[in-house]
C-alpha cells in the first residue's frame, strides 16, 4: 500500500463492521470472534457447535463477495512476491495462530477490548514479528523492494 491509495473511509467502515460483528457474536452467542478458533471448531471439532461457525465463515466470504460485486476492483491486490511465498507465509501464520492460541482477530480485536494481558502480549509479538519480517525481507534480502 502506498499513501496514494490510502483509503481512510474504507478502513473506518471496515473497522466498524469488524467491531460490530465481534460485538454481536459476543452479545448474541457468548463467543469470541477469533477466526482461527472458529475455523478450527468448524473443521476439526465434532458436535453440534458447528452451525454458527459455518454461518460466520459464510458471512465473511459473502461479505467479501458483496463488496467485490458492489465496488469492482476494490479488492484488487498487486504484489511483486511470487505466489509460493504467499502460500508459505499463510502456512507459517496458521502455525503461529496455533502456537499463540489465537489470531489477530481474537487477540487484537476481542482480547484487547477485554483488557486481556495475554492478548496484549500476543499483539505486541504479532506486531514485532511483522515489523521484523518486513525489514528482513525488504531491506536485508532485497525482495520486492
Amino acid at each position: 500500500m502506498t499513501i496514494v491509495n490510502f483509503t481512510p473511509w474504507a478502513g473506518l467502515i471496515g473497522g466498524l463492521l469488524i467491531g460490530a460483528s465481534a460485538s454481536l457474536l459476543l452479545c448474541l452467542n457468548g463467543r469470541i470472534a477469533g477466526i482461527s478458533g472458529i475455523v478450527a471448531g468448524a473443521t476439526m471439532e465434532p458436535g453440534g457447535d458447528r452451525a454458527w461457525r459455518w454461518l460466520f465463515l459464510a458471512g465473511l466470504l459473502g461479505g467479501a463477495a458483496l463488496a467485490f460485486w458492489l465496488v469492482p476492483g476494490s479488492l484488487a491486490f498487486q504484489s511483486d512476491m511470487p505466489w509460493p511465498v504467499f502460500l508459505v507465509a499463510g502456512l507459517i501464520v496458521g502455525f503461529g495462530t496455533r502456537l499463540g492460541s489465537g489470531c489477530t482477530s481474537g487477540h487484537g480485536v476481542c482480547g484487547l477490548a477485554r483488557l486481556s494481558p495475554r492478548s496484549l502480549a500476543s499483539v505486541a509479538t504479532f506486531m514485532a514479528t511483522g515489523i521484523l519480517t518486513v525489514f528482513v525481507i525488504r531491506h536485508l534480502l532485497g525482495v520486492g523492494a
